[in-house]
Parts: structure tokens; C-alpha cells; sequence
């Protein structure tokens, strides 16, 4: 695996959407896993939770008052972590944190890593980054395993490998593991642990994410479900956690309510198999657990998300993946079409901010502002909200001072299809023109596709079918709304 440009232009995500769009199994392997999750979470907070928004408002506040006081957390996280013997490293980009992993692993002579689940170590391209390197970074998880094997980055922030089914991760074990080929869940499973049992054997050095750092303890809370992330973090003498800056709270008690809401969001179970609570490193007279833990507090760019009036409140995410769950142009496209790190609503939000707007200013446009995420984010997150904002520092509309803000280029024909629309939107008399021309809409559909830029709509859309009196419609508009 090589690193990958992390500028992509916009003819790349036109490629990569058409693409997807016409992968007619992709589809449907994405429609049965966002229904089962959706579904899952549905029944599960209408049956076990009494004040469901009570929870979210309490989250909400958790995670903010966090956020606000973040220079105090985590300067008493380093104090308390420090003191209980763990190691505390500060990286402000991906090349500073890839640096001191390097480093912690040649200076230990290790040369194979394995790591439990991290969205951060893909964010910072921490496997390429290895490979080049000479060291091999092997995926645990089960679904980051498949991925792995087939090349392909996660799919989704909480279910990795969701864009394939049972059938093509028995083919996938077949080709690159040389097994018989099975179908069934439960041998798919005997499979892999057959395959990692092998690389836990003896290895030095593990790697994870964090879900919670507690800044009054100086601990680390890891949530899990297959028994991976506790090897990886247990079994090896050098554990290595990776840790957005943003993940810290101040107690255990807060970390509880953000678990009670992550967990039901994430997969639709009350709680989690696995919760690795890690407040130091091997003790003496303790016959497990690493004799080194280390940190990583990662930045790349969340301090200047800190700092902006409208986009601040993104840092409140706790990866549940819900958003994607739950968005209606995610689960037609899959997470890789967003050329980025982090997929669905939430990476429309981050992923500007994280790597710069010039190089991934295509992305926002991947939203039809249905405002389904803003409804199901644990922690309240506006994310159609801010979705709309960057659209409009893309157009320029805004003086912000987000990463690659100055260099993004203005789509001219953009911006005046959108002036154009304002202007209608804006008058009472364009706007009921406008719905009167609506009725001639039919007949451009023999034409349609020979008809600039409504040829390109149409490559993935149809025109919406007209019904009732729409010229009745109007003129009620005119008395009612306007008179």
C-alpha cells in the first residue's frame, strides 16, 4: 500500500460517483448493512431508553464544555498520565506522529506492528507510511483485515469492510489466504483468527486507537467487539495508543454518558463486548499488559477547527458513524467515493478542515441537506448546518480561515446558477413564474440529455413526475403567500 494525494479534482469525484452508482452489488450490499443498523438503533432506543434527547443534550453539553476548557483537559492528562507512567507524545501533523511511531518501533528493533481499529492511524496514513519504511503494520479487526487484504481504505468509520458480503469475504479468503472457500459467518471467523493467531505470536508492539482520554485520571477507555483490541493492547511489551486531541474528557462519568450514547449509535447494542480501560503500563507482580505505554496526541488542524465560529462544534464527533447510517446519498455511493479519510456527513464537515479545502472542496456538494444527520447525531453535531457553511467558503461567501481557504478556485457557472436561483427564491413574482414554467417541464424530456448541464443532472437523476393542478397550486401560492 502507497500513500495516497490527498488533493483530488473534481472530475475525480465525478469518476469515482459514477462509478459507484452503476456497482449494482455495492448497492445492495449497502442497503442491507445501513437498513440492519438503521433498524437495530430504532428499535433499540424505543425499547431501552425512556429520554433518549435528554441523553443527546446531555452528550452535547459533555462534549462541548470539553471543547471550551480543551488547553486545561489536556494539559491535566499529560500531568495525570505521565504520573501513572505512560508516555505522552504531541504530534501537530500526520509526518510528526508517523515520525515518533517509527521511531518508538526502530529504536525497540520491531518490525512488525499490529493494531487494533484506528481511524486516526488512517488519517495520518500510518500503514504506507510503515510499508515504506520496512515495517509491516498488520489490521486486526476483522473488517479492517478483509480491507486490508484487498488494498482498499475503510468504507465506513465504524464497519470498515461493510461494502462487501459474505459471500465475496469468502472469495477475498480464498485469494489471498489460500483457504477453502466458505460463506458462512461463523467460518469465515474460524478463518481469520486461524490466520492472526499466527501474527500474535510473539509480537512486540501493538497499536490502537482511543475512544475516551480521561483527563482527571490520565487514562485511556477503548470500546470493541471482537476481542482484537485487548490482544493488541495486552499481549505486546509496547502498546501505542493514537489520539485525536479532541477525544479527551474531564471524568469517568462523562466518558460513561458519551459510551451510553456511542455504542447504541454506532451498532445497535445496548454496549460493547470488549471496554479496555488502560491507566498505566505493566505493574510489577501483574503477569499481563505491556511494560510501555505510549500516546500520540494528534492535531493536524483540530486546533484551528477549535478556533472557528462555525465549524468548532464538528470536534464533538465520537465516531458512531450514525450520520453515515442514516444519510441517503452515503448509502447510494459507499464511503470511498468521498476520495477521503472520513466518508458521509461528518467528513463533509472534518475533512475540509483537516486537509485543506483547495484539496477536497468537492466533497460538500455530496449532501442533499435533508438534515438527517443533524436528527440522529448523538451529540447534536449540526451537521447539514455546517455543511451549508462550507459550500458558501467554497463560493467565497465567507472570510473563514480554514485550511486552503484562499487558494479554492470559484466554479464561475456555479455561482451564477445559485445567484440566479437566490434571486427567484427571493421574489414573490419570479418565484410564481417560475413554478408557472414548471408545468412546461415535461416536455424537455425528449431533449433533455442535448441540453447543457441538465444533461450532466440527468446522467444520475429523472425528471420528477407532475401531479394535481399545479397552476391551481400556483395561484393558491399567490393568495395565500404573497398577497
Amino acid at each position: 500500500m502507497s500513500r495516497h494525494s490527498i488533493y483530488h479534482s473534481k472530475q475525480e469525484y465525478h469518476d469515482k460517483v459514477k462509478q459507484k452508482l452503476a456497482d449494482k452489488q455495492l448497492g445492495a450490499n449497502l442497503k442491507s448493512g445501513m437498513d440492519t443498523l438503521k433498524t437495530n438503533r430504532k428499535k433499540l432506543i424505543a425499547t431501552r431508553y425512556f429520554d433518549w434527547e435528554g441523553l443527546r443534550e446531555e452528550g452535547s453539553k459533555i462534549k462541548q464544555n470539553a471543547l471550551r476548557n480543551l488547553d486545561t483537559l489536556l494539559a491535566n492528562f499529560e500531568e495525570k498520565a505521565t504520573k501513572n507512567g505512560i508516555k505522552v507524545h504531541w504530534a501537530s501533523t500526520p509526518d510528526e506522529a508517523n515520525e515518533i511511531i517509527l521511531k518508538l518501533a526502530v529504536d525497540r528493533q520491531v518490525t512488525t506492528i499490529l493494531k487494533g481499529k484506528s481511524m486516526a492511524s488512517e488519517e495520518i496514513q500510518l500503514n504506507a507510511y510503515l510499508q515504506e519504511k520496512g515495517i509491516k503494520a498488520v489490521e486486526t479487526d476483522l473488517g479492517e483485515l478483509i480491507i486490508q487484504l484487498i488494498d482498499e481504505p475503510p468504507v465506513h468509520i465504524v464497519v470498515p469492510a461493510i461494502h462487501k458480503n459474505r459471500n465475496q469475504i469468502g472469495q477475498i479468503f480464498v485469494d489471498k489466504l489460500g483457504s477453502e472457500y466458505v460463506s458462512e459467518p461463523e467460518e469465515l471467523n474460524k478463518i481469520a483468527r486461524k490466520h492472526l493467531r499466527k501474527e500474535f505470536e510473539g509480537f512486540k508492539m501493538g497499536i490502537s486507537g482511543v475512544n475516551f482520554a480521561i483527563a482527571n485520571e490520565g487514562a485511556l477507555w477503548l470500546v470493541e467487539n471482537e476481542g482484537n483490541g485487548r490482544m493488541s493492547t495486552t499481549a505486546c511489551d509496547i502498546h501505542v495508543a493514537i489520539c485525536g486531541i479532541e477525544k479527551i474528557v474531564e471524568s469517568f462519568e462523562d466518558a460513561c454518558i458519551l459510551d451510553t450514547l456511542l455504542v447504541p449509535s454506532a451498532t445497535g447494542a445496548t454496549i460493547t463486548c470488549y471496554n479496555n480501560i488502560i491507566s498505566s503500563p505493566r505493574k510489577e507482580g501483574e503477569l499481563d499488559g505491556p511494560k510501555e505505554v505510549h500516546v500520540v496526541m494528534l492535531d493536524n488542524n483540530r486546533s484551528n477547527m477549535l478556533s472557528q465560529p462555525h465549524y468548532w462544534k464538528a470536534l464533538s464527533c465520537i465516531r458512531c458513524g450514525t450520520c453515515l447510517n442514516h444519510c441517503p446519498v452515503y448509502d447510494k455511493i459507499g464511503g470511498h467515493a468521498y476520495l477521503s479519510t472520513y466518508p458521509g456527513p461528518i467528513g463533509e464537515v472534518i475533512s475540509p478542515q483537516l486537509f485543506g479545502l483547495d484539496n477536497v472542496s468537492p466533497i460538500v456538494n455530496l449532501c442533499s441537506l435533508c438534515n438527517r444527520c443533524n436528527e440522529v447525531c448523538p451529540v447534536k453535531i449540526p451537521l447539514a448546518d455546517l455543511i451549508r457553511d462550507l459550500r458558501a467558503e467554497k463560493a467565497h461567501e465567507y472570510e473563514g480561515k480554514i485550511a486552503g481557504y484562499k487558494n479554492t478556485k470559484v466554479n464561475s457557472t456555479e455561482k451564477k446558477i445559485m445567484e440566479g436561483f437566490a434571486s427567484f427564491a427571493s421574489s414573490g413574482s419570479k418565484w410564481r413564474f417560475a413554478m408557472t414554467m414548471a408545468t412546461l417541464a415535461p416536455l424537455a424530456k425528449p431533449v433533455g440529455r442535448m441540453i447543457p448541464i441538465l444533461n450532466k443532472w440527468l446522467l444520475n437523476h429523472s425528471f420528477p413526475e407532475m401531479s394535481g393542478n399545479l397552476n391551481s397550486k400556483v395561484k393558491h401560492m399567490k393568495g395565500v403567500i404573497y398577497e
